[in-house]
């Protein structure tokens, strides 16, 4: 276990060092990789009282990585989405896309997990209710947050804010989180029983 802890933490410690590295914007880079660092220090505290599945382990260090990645560039600017921009004739940098979207698919697998072993809720349709509800309440919040550094330091947010100019990004970016949660649920729910029930194994042992 402690091998792979240390390989969670050279992963994270290698992609922020790159990422901290002459970023396209230092403020914006601050902002969206603020919550990595905060995820890091919550999970290396409680990993003794709270240790995680795998799987969640594995997604809070994507979901890391793809922050870093638009901290780095901001998420206009991501140069492999700029191409795609170009190859697939899209109007705009769809990178935030990508973001919102692991807003709602990996905060979902980390609701469910404490909700199932804090036995807040049974495993079933109220379960799902739930978890989608509070992803949904992050994403919102998270726009919240948006507009409160927009409205705090003006243009200076732009990159953060990253719309590109379209009128429905709130709303399109709130979608993407909840169509991740759903997607996380039917896709997930299964294997991710399976490593609570190994997981509570380990423990009674």
């Amino acid at each position: 276990m402690r091998t792979v802890h240390a390989i969670w933490l050279a992963i994270f410690g290698a992609v922020f060092i790159w990422s901290a590295i002459e970023p396209k914007d230092t403020f914006t880079w601050f902002l969206e990789v603020l919550p990595a660092l905060i995820g890091l220090v919550l999970i290396v505290t409680t990993r003794n009282r709270f240790p995680l599945t795998p799987m969640l382990s594995v997604l809070i260090l994507v979901h890391c990585v793809i922050l870093m990645v638009g901290g780095h560039y901001t998420y206009a600017e991501v140069p492999l989405f700029d191409s795609m921009k170009e190859w697939f004739g899209f109007e705009r940098n769809n990178y935030d896309k990508v973001g919102h979207f692991a807003q709602g698919f990996i905060p979902a697998i980390l609701a469910r997990e404490i909700l199932i072993r804090k036995q807040a809720v049974k495993i079933g349709a109220w379960l799902n209710l739930f978890v989608v509800s509070i992803c949904l309440a992050f994403s919102a919040f998270y726009e919240l947050i948006e507009w409160w550094v927009a409205a705090a330091t003006g243009e200076n947010a732009e990159a953060f804010l990253g719309t590109q100019g379209y009128a429905w990004d709130t709303q399109s970016d709130m979608m993407y989180a909840l169509i991740g949660a759903i997607c996380a649920l039917v896709f997930l729910a299964s294997w991710h029983n399976r490593q609570l029930a190994r997981l509570d194994l380990h423990k009674r042992q």
